[in-house]
């Protein structure tokens, strides 16, 4: 939704964009200020979707995100297409770059260093490109694999490097991960993530600074952290409140519900290890928790039963059936 505001923001018409239950309580307001800086009319409700945008003469700005959001940072880029002068957006700390990669792929005026990127006007004469699987939804068939000690091979996924920063997590658990990059899409790596047999976890920290980058992977390495041999700090989170669900207080209920250790400290979540009794616990209707619950159970002591599964559609269509194909033990 905010992607689509940026690109709506100089047409010369009126939209509305409407989400559902979970996109609805997503702050807007964010995205929504640069966009009116830049001469955009949007009118968000209560600084929620539903959000009306009506397109205007755009001017290019800088603008300074006050937290770190590709989402953002792409919505005003892709404004920054049709305003006049260069579009320029500095963040606090570095966040995934698909936006700048794309346009610069397309021919575009694409200007990009540590913690900004700028762009001018620019229209592109068309293009065709193949999408990648997604290495966010990947992270959680590696983590099965290590849960469970087994080699796995995802094929044809894309490496971007800031979308692959949990796999350097990953290393300081233990879990021994490689990619092999074959070709690129559109200024993307595209490729091969091979995963070795795991012989242990061990806890970690995760600094406030990298929090960003694997900012969607953390409901899954939480579970993987509460099977871990020691603790594990994800410092810096509060971010994850705002997310499809309360990422920062879902997981740690729902290891304790499962016989685990957790808890927010402030802005941070702290899973303290040993692993999982087992138990019943629901999603939230959140996908990446659903997802995350799952693989937290093949790895737990006793069953574990994950309410409001059917999530995970929302991102992995057919997740739980390729973990059945894969040798998990599931019922449905």
């Amino acid at each position: 939704m905010r992607l689509v505001a940026g690109l709506l923001a100089a047409c010369p018409f009126e939209v509305e964009l409407v989400g559902d239950r979970s996109l609805s309580s997503r702050p807007m307001e964010r995205v929504a200020e640069p966009l009116r800086a830049m001469g955009a009319r949007v009118l968000t409700t209560d600084g929620h979707p539903p959000v009306r945008v009506r397109g205007g003469d755009l001017k290019g700005i800088v603008h300074r995100c006050p937290v770190p959001s590709a989402q953002v940072k792409g919505a005003v880029l892709l404004a920054g297409l049709a305003a006049e002068g260069e579009t320029t957006v500095e963040e606090p700390a570095a966040t995934r770059d698909h936006t700048e990669r794309a346009l610069a792929a397309l021919g575009a005026p694409v200007r990009t260093g540590q913690g900004w990127a700028a762009v001018s006007a620019y229209q592109h004469p068309g293009f065709g490109g193949r999408v990648p699987g997604d290495v966010s939804s990947a992270a959680f068939l590696v983590a099965a694999a290590a849960l469970t000690g087994s080699d796995l091979a995802v094929r044809d996924v894309g490496l971007n490097p800031t979308r692959t920063a949990f796999l350097a997590v990953l290393a300081r658990m233990g879990v021994p991960t490689r990619m092999e990059i074959a070709r690129t899409e559109l200024g993307e790596p595209v490729g091969d993530l091979l995963v070795e047999p795991c012989t242990g976890l061990a806890g970690t920290t995760v600094p406030r600074e990298e929090l960003p980058l694997v900012i969607d992977e953390v409901p899954i390495l939480a579970m993987l952290a509460a099977h871990a041999s020691g603790p594990t700090r994800f410092l810096g989170a509060g971010e994850l409140r705002v997310k499809e669900s309360d990422r920062l207080s879902g997981p740690a209920a729902a290891i304790r519900a499962l016989g685990g250790e957790a808890a927010v400290e402030g802005e941070d979540l702290v899973v303290a290890g040993g692993g999982l009794r087992g138990g019943r616990t629901a999603s939230r209707g959140d996908h990446r928790m659903a997802m995350a619950l799952a693989i937290a159970g093949m790895g737990a002591r006793g069953p574990v039963e994950v309410e409001g599964m059917e999530a995970a559609d929302v991102s992995f269509p057919g997740f739980v059936a390729l973990l059945v194909r894969l040798g998990a033990r599931i019922q449905v």
